[in-house]
């Protein structure tokens, strides 16, 4: 399987799992999958259905998939949890929701100041964070696969201006990942809501601000409505998503089912990430003509600066205390060195020369 997925390209594995499925025995295998997801949080859902609707495709419908979303279980952040029982076969989630129950499985979502999205997906395929991501989920006795990014969030809604480190301490925020612990160790009240909850949890006062996605995703919560100041991001460069598969019910499934689960993934993870771009510019482009309370700012210089001293000094605590989670972050830096220059000859110098 590691073999498959990083040696052929999309392209090839998929004529493989096609051509493997035609010839197969028609036996139909059902699994079922839940999601974070409710049935209107575009396109994070729509990685999981479309993933469940080309598996079915490519498979010529010997594989049915039914997706679950939160509105039905009711679980959104215990999907790991679910998968890991038994209670479904797959999940669709983001890493960083359990780092309460396995700290290792933080970096495989987003690292503040870490990778971007192009840089993290050629680390997961070509930079062995497949073969880490594989190595932390097999204590839980899952296989996790890249679900799709949403590429450089946000940095969140506020209802009041940040100018200086002491806007921040006692603020009551909404902000998940390691970014939270950032935020904690500046002074920030820190807590995780589901998707489902964030407006209602922030109109009612409990919250003074928080982050979600982008324009794409943020424009239709209303957010701005209560909380103007929108706030360029530094914590989630390249956010990706999470497909988890309980590893008994894989291996159960013939060789070709597999694969052809495996390019479907791979397929729909990828088709999310641009979605979620082209959305985001075309909600950015309706927020600024509709919404001109929206004031766009950016974390001021002294404020990014301690930011970035808690993120190197909790990396450190973090990877003394785990030497798989240091292996992990430790190979995401040494592939962020590398690729960074490259990003920089060409995205950056390109846009530096260019707007």
């Amino acid at each position: 399987m590691k073999k498959m997925i990083g040696k052929l390209g999309v392209t090839s594995v998929l004529l493989i799992a096609m051509s493997m499925s035609l010839n197969a025995k028609e036996k139909v295998y059902k699994l079922k999958m839940a999601t974070t997801w409710g049935k209107s949080t575009t396109p994070l859902i729509d990685s999981a259905t479309n993933m469940a609707r080309l598996a079915e495709e490519m498979s010529n419908g010997r594989l049915k998939i039914r997706v679950d979303t939160s509105n039905k279980h009711k679980a959104p952040l215990g999907i790991l949890d679910m998968v890991k029982g038994g209670q479904y076969d797959m999940g669709h989630s983001a890493s960083y929701y359990w780092k309460g129950k396995d700290i290792d499985t933080l970096p495989f979502t987003s690292m503040p100041f870490g990778l971007t999205a192009p840089e993290q997906y050629a680390w997961f395929y070509h930079g062995g964070g497949m073969e880490l991501m594989q190595k932390v989920y097999s204590k839980h006795g899952v296989l996790s696969f890249p679900g799709g990014s949403t590429g450089v969030q946000m940095g969140g809604w506020f209802r009041n201006e940040i100018k200086t480190l002491d806007d921040l301490k006692g603020l009551r925020m909404r902000i998940p990942g390691f970014a939270g612990e950032i935020m904690a160790k500046l002074g920030v009240k820190v807590t995780n809501i589901a998707p489902g909850e964030l407006y209602t949890t922030l109109e009612r006062n409990t919250i003074d601000a928080l982050e979600w996605v982008g324009p794409a995703m943020d424009i239709k919560m209303g957010f701005h409505k209560i909380a103007p100041f929108y706030y360029t991001g530094w914590h989630e460069p390249a956010s990706e998503m999470q497909f988890l598969i309980n590893e008994k019910k894989f291996n159960k499934l013939p060789k070709d089912l597999q694969q052809v689960m495996i390019v479907a993934m791979r397929v729909s993870a990828y088709d999310m990430y641009i979605q979620h771009y082209d959305m985001s510019a075309q909600a950015w482009d309706k927020m600024k003509k509709e919404q001109p309370n929206i004031k766009i700012k950016t974390f001021p210089t002294p404020v990014m600066n301690a930011m970035k001293k808690a993120n190197n000094e909790l990396r450190v605590e973090l990877g003394n205390k785990s030497p798989v989670l240091k292996e992990v972050l430790d190979s995401q830096e040494a592939y962020m060195k590398k690729a960074r220059e490259w990003t920089k000859m060409s995205d950056y110098l390109y846009l530096k020369d260019n707007l």
